[in-house]
């Protein structure tokens, strides 16, 4: 850089290192890293494969940039369950995993729960989940008594301690200064909140997960949003942190509907009562949704996929590579029990109208896919079925190709009758 000007406005573009100025003094580098830091600090607990993390969050809304780090689903257990009820309890919740578009996703954290008040108890709880799941852990208990104890039982895998509170802060952040684990902090207001942050990290802890009481849904949905701004917009520092919610009032239906405004508003973690699977799949879901980028659709690899055992003589009919576009396709070329290659173009994740709006999908890119992945080596017929919403370009294609185009139906519920009926 020919001055320092010029590289300081490098620096604040993110096209260089502090590290690459070499008359940059340490303290120079200590208050410049702190003033670059996200606005949101990351946190991360569990191990191995089973590590989880959140926050680093920059904007409040996904259309601003994109959201880093999905919310993290969690189910309790009791320390109040013993024995066979204890491992069945711990079975659930690590079944608790589905598949969707092609991607698998599923709860990624268990909470022990200190409700017998015991530490033995709760120690006991801690063990069996150490022996019989892999999620990344959060011990839930006011005692610091009971958190140490149960600590021993788990504490290589690194858990998230939960909660210190106003009378049990200073206890609290020397055990997890101790463990090197990660600590949630509990007050009933936004301001008592940020106080014993302050507090927490003058201990000497640095990971901390925000938990703010609150009476009403609506109540804690506003002040998480408030929390948000707070420390993205204003940058204020004591509120940096990613938050924590637990949902255990009323049944599957309920809480799954509170866990979704939670998600969307702003909690880093949810933790529910709930093992049943129809009410945890929209949990998931959701937090699918909201996390992709959407700059970077999920997309499936572009090529030819056989849907069941498809010879020279089986249809083949073409998608762009927008997963939930494929997956719904798949799912209905299964339907119709008629075995067929589906040829899937790459669309930079696009789906049918919206890439064919944008040029990405026309009768060059098709006829390239086809010469690309030799589909005139799979069948015999030379007959190519596209979607009914780009009929419009059939014309164009047949010319492209010089195979015969057929219009499939416009949606895809309708395509299991339409190769039944009009194919056969």
């Amino acid at each position: 850089m020919p001055t320092c000007l010029a590289f300081a406005m490098a620096l604040a573009q993110k096209r260089a290192k502090l590290e690459d100025c070499p008359d940059v003094s340490q303290e120079a580098k200590d208050k410049l890293a702190a003033a670059a830091a996200p606005p949101m600090r990351k946190i991360v607990f569990g191990t191995g494969d089973n590590q989880v993390q959140m926050g680093q969050e920059t904007v409040m809304f996904r259309h601003e940039e994109k959201f880093h780090n999905p919310t993290i689903l969690g189910v309790t257990v009791s320390d109040k369950l013993s024995g066979a009820d204890l491992k069945k309890r711990i079975e659930s919740i690590n079944a608790l995993q589905f598949e969707r578009v092609g991607t698998k996703i599923g709860v990624t954290a268990i909470a022990v729960v200190n409700d017998s008040g015991s530490p033995e108890s709760f120690a006991q709880a801690a063990a069996a989940v150490n022996d019989g799941s892999d999620l990344a852990p959060i011990l839930v208990t006011q005692s610091p008594v009971a958190m140490a104890a149960a600590l021993g039982k788990i504490k290589n895998k690194v858990p998230l301690l939960a909660s210190a509170e106003p009378d049990t802060a200073e206890a609290m952040a020397k055990i997890a200064k101790e463990n090197s684990c990660p600590l949630v902090v509990k007050a009933e207001s936004i301001d008592a909140l940020a106080e014993l942050t302050e507090k927490i990290k003058a201990q000497g802890v640095e990971d901390i997960v925000l938990g703010l009481e609150a009476s009403t849904l609506r109540e804690q949905l506003f002040e998480l949003s408030k929390m948000r701004a707070l420390a993205l917009k204003k940058v204020f520092r004591p509120l940096g942190y990613p938050t924590i919610s637990f949902v255990s009032n009323g049944d599957g239906d309920t809480q799954a509907a509170s866990a979704i405004g939670l998600i969307c508003k702003y909690a880093g973690i949810v933790v529910v009562d709930t093992v049943e699977p129809y009410a945890f799949l929209p949990m998931l879901t959701t937090v699918m949704n909201i996390f992709t980028d959407p700059q970077k659709p999920v997309q499936v690899e572009p090529k030819v996929y056989p849907i069941g055992e498809p010879d020279e003589n089986s249809p083949l009919m073409f998608t762009t590579n927008f997963s939930l576009t494929y997956y719904t396709l798949e799912s209905d070329v299964e339907a119709s029990r008629i075995p067929s290659y589906i040829l899937v173009v790459d669309t930079e994740g696009t789906s049918v109208l919206t890439a064919y709006s944008g040029d990405k999908l026309n009768e060059k890119t098709v006829a390239d896919a086809m010469a690309k992945y030799d589909v005139e080596n799979l069948v015999k017929h030379r007959k190519l079925i596209i979607p009914g919403y780009v009929a419009v370009m059939s014309g164009k294609l047949e010319e492209a190709t010089n195979w015969e185009i057929m219009v499939g139906p416009r949606e895809c519920s309708m395509l299991p009758k339409y190769l039944q009926e009009v194919w056969n």
